[in-house]
């Protein structure tokens, strides 16, 4: 990990039990597993007081107990920043540089991508050439948010680059994939959404039955291979 990653860390207080460790303003990929490190080393050294810590994009949230510190000192919140600044000094545990390499089928297009056709005139490309840029490398997931499972990866291709849609969906369907700012994303859940719908996934990526729930990993290296509609219809999964 490189040692200005960690040097520019800033820890803050989000309320009375929560600090934010904050690695860095903009998302990519070295960023993201320096959160992703930092948050392997929370876990591993369980710090006092400390019930979850919760990797971001670009932040560790780490949520404590005030009760857990002793009393008559300093705030609970300024003991563990300087249990944290201590922790931060060390080194980082040694992450494999790659996670799994997942292949997610997803179908483009029609009702499963309404948007594709938008994205494509957006960009100033066709709709096969939209399809390859996104199908073709695989992206890194960086975090996990809005709704369980639901994974954020990037960097997209740049000739991808498309922001949120002016008018957000009051419903988008589960399963959907999306782009806009450089990531891609899957709508585990039906609800609504302002991201660009460019196709949609027959897997089921969140099941309280298994363990971990979630599917995918941190740091998964995931590629969308295109599908057919009656292949999704074949390769749909039920969802809980």
């Amino acid at each position: 990990m490189p040692p200005a990653t960690l040097s520019n860390a800033r820890i803050e207080p989000v309320g009375d039990r929560c600090l934010l460790i904050r690695l860095g303003e903009q998302v990519d990929i070295g960023i993201s597993r320096a959160v992703h490190a930092v948050a392997a080393l929370l876990a591993a050294s369980k710090p006092p007081g400390v019930i979850d810590v919760v990797p971001a994009f670009t932040t560790v949230a780490v949520h404590f107990q005030p009760s857990a510190f002793p009393k008559g000192a300093e705030l609970p919140s300024a003991q563990l920043t300087r249990h944290l600044e201590s922790l931060l000094a060390q080194d980082l545990p040694v992450l494999s540089a790659e996670g799994r390499a997942i292949e997610i089928p997803a179908c483009y297009g029609g009702e499963f991508g309404p948007d594709l056709e938008d994205v494509a005139r957006h960009c100033g490309l066709g709709i096969d050439e939209t399809i390859e840029l996104h199908s073709s490398a695989p992206v890194t997931l960086y975090a996990f948010f809005f709704s369980p499972g639901n994974p954020f990866a990037g960097p997209l291709d740049p000739r991808l680059s498309i922001g949120r849609r002016s008018s957000p969906r009051t419903r988008v369907e589960a399963g959907s994939v999306a782009i806009a700012n450089g990531l891609t994303s899957i709508y585990q859940d039906a609800s609504p959404g302002g991201w660009n719908v460019i196709a949609r996934t027959p897997w089921n990526l969140f099941d309280v039955r298994h363990q971990p729930p979630t599917r995918l990993r941190l740091g998964d290296q995931l590629r969308f291979r295109p599908i057919t509609p009656d292949e999704f219809r074949d390769l749909l999964e039920p969802r809980q």
